[in-house]
């Protein structure tokens, strides 16, 4: 039986850090004093998408979206809105009532984890330790990461597995890694 290794979010932000974390840095003002516009933030970019409109709704719901624009740095696993889309009929109306608050902040934050974590980062750590990753989320509660071919396959607490379709998009605050399933903790 293989065991499955846990990391805490800390150690992946160290990783992170000693592999590749200085690219997600944004640039620096140009020399001919122009301006350049600053890198967009985790919520700008998912707000600029058009394909996370039902996570920007539902981060708005449950008011993380100051906590996503902090400095960070996030990762975060970002479903799309086709990803929401398979769920259970009524499952995301049902969580954006704000009697529901709490549970769709358990949800959010179980795509997020602390540190930069860039794809080849998590194929490291998939490959150091026997072809799978648990990764602690910023919910407390665990991931799997494995690889099936080239893409990373995350699962969450109840088997439900998602692919990484987009890798590494890079923002100021941290890296959004696209999938298309939703995470849902126990």
């Amino acid at each position: 039986m293989k065991s499955s290794n846990k990391f805490q979010a800390a150690a992946l932000a160290a990783i992170a850090a000693t592999t590749g974390f200085a690219i997600s840095a944004t640039a620096p003002a140009s020399a001919h004093h122009h301006k350049e516009k600053a890198q967009p933030n985790i919520v700008e970019i998912a707000q600029s998408t058009g394909v996370h409109n039902t996570l920007v709704a539902a981060v708005t719901a449950a008011d993380l979206a100051g906590t996503l624009q902090n400095p960070g740095p996030f990762t975060v696993f970002a479903p799309t809105d086709t990803a929401f889309a398979k769920l259970p009929a009524g499952t995301v109306d049902n969580l954006l009532k704000p009697e529901n608050k709490g549970t769709l902040t358990n949800v959010l934050v179980y795509h997020a984890v602390s540190g930069s974590v860039t794809a080849g980062d998590l194929v490291a750590l998939i490959n150091k330790h026997g072809g799978e990753a648990t990764i602690t989320t910023l919910a407390g509660a665990d991931l799997t990461a494995r690889l099936s071919g080239d893409t990373v396959v995350i699962t969450d607490a109840a088997g439900r597995a998602a692919a990484v379709t987009q890798t590494d998009v890079m923002a100021s605050n941290g890296i959004i890694h696209v999938t298309d399933g939703v995470f849902l903790p126990g």
